[in-house]
């Protein structure tokens, strides 16, 4: 099938590797847009974002993680601009939809010439001694806690279509 969508869905890769852009207002209010476009169960969009272009708090952040996982390769692998979502986690479906948000997010970045990798991992830094700190810093709202960063900016490099496993499909009829 000849379809953009499809296309992107195609060709987006997780970036590892970033130039010093920094993307525009315009860029990150279109990522914002697409994010909050996203359905959510009950339409009750749980996310709440954190637009960081402070490299100094992502690479505490990104510290942090190291410390605790022991790891020597930065996680936000230097990009310029991170998003940071939180979520209300007495909502039954919110961490799903977040998933479906940074999906949507990480879809529009690849169809504007920006690359993304979602990141998991900083929730180590939250759960942590410095994680109220954190959390603060970047504004969750009250009882709201992290659910998924994406690190965002202009690939620097890319690389192949991870292979596809076998069997992990059936068909019930």
């Amino acid at each position: 099938m000849n379809n953009e969508v499809l296309k992107a869905i195609s060709e987006r890769r997780s970036i590892r590797h970033y130039t010093d852009y920094v993307p525009t207002k315009a860029e990150i209010e279109t990522l914002l847009k697409a994010g909050m476009e996203a359905p959510s169960a009950k339409n009750d969009q749980p996310w709440h974002f954190a637009v960081c272009t402070n490299k100094g708090l992502i690479e505490e952040i990104d510290d942090e993680v190291r410390r605790v996982w022991g790891g020597k390769t930065k996680i936000f692998y230097n990009a310029p601009l991170a998003f940071f979502i939180s979520c209300n986690p007495g909502t039954r479906w919110g961490r799903h939809d977040v998933g479906i948000c940074v999906e949507n997010i990480c879809l529009a970045a690849h169809s504007i010439g920006l690359g993304t990798v979602i990141l998991g991992m900083p929730e180590t830094a939250f759960l942590g001694p410095k994680g109220a700190g954190f959390a603060e810093r970047l504004k969750f709202p009250a009882g709201y806690t992290f659910c998924v960063a994406i690190a965002i900016g202009k690939p620097a490099s890319t690389k192949e279509a991870h292979p596809i496993k076998d069997g992990l499909v059936d068909w019930i009829e």
